[in-house]
């Protein structure tokens, strides 16, 4: 049995300051055994490659089941999320401190819908 079977599935995060320090000081955050973290802070420096590179690295990562992002950094790689079409790594979008959440804007729940 492979070491993240046996331990669960990680939460990755991707948000302002805010959002992953609150996540992190919630016992989420990790380090993997390239000691890539699990979490990125989106700042004002942050380009969309960034993101988008990351986000993708997530999703490519065997011991992340969920990703959270921040709904304003999620619009800003949309159709990368759009074409992100299996169950797991699940994208869940969550508001921001600065940002409330708006339903029409989530893509899975759209899909739902």
């Amino acid at each position: 049995m492979a070491i993240a079977a046996a331990r669960g599935k990680l939460i990755a995060v991707i948000g302002d300051e805010d959002t992953c320090i609150g996540f992190v000081l919630g016992g989420v955050g990790e380090m993997n055994k390239n000691r890539h973290p699990n979490f990125m802070v989106v700042d004002k420096n942050s380009s969309v490659g960034e993101i988008e590179e990351t986000f993708r690295g997530f999703l490519r990562r065997d011991d992340i089941g969920i990703i959270l992002i921040n709904q304003n950094v999620a619009e800003m790689i949309r159709h990368v999320i759009d074409s992100h079409d299996l169950p797991i790594p699940a994208v869940l979008e969550i508001p921001s401190k600065d940002s409330p959440y708006d339903p029409s804007k989530d893509s899975i729940l759209r899909r739902a819908k």
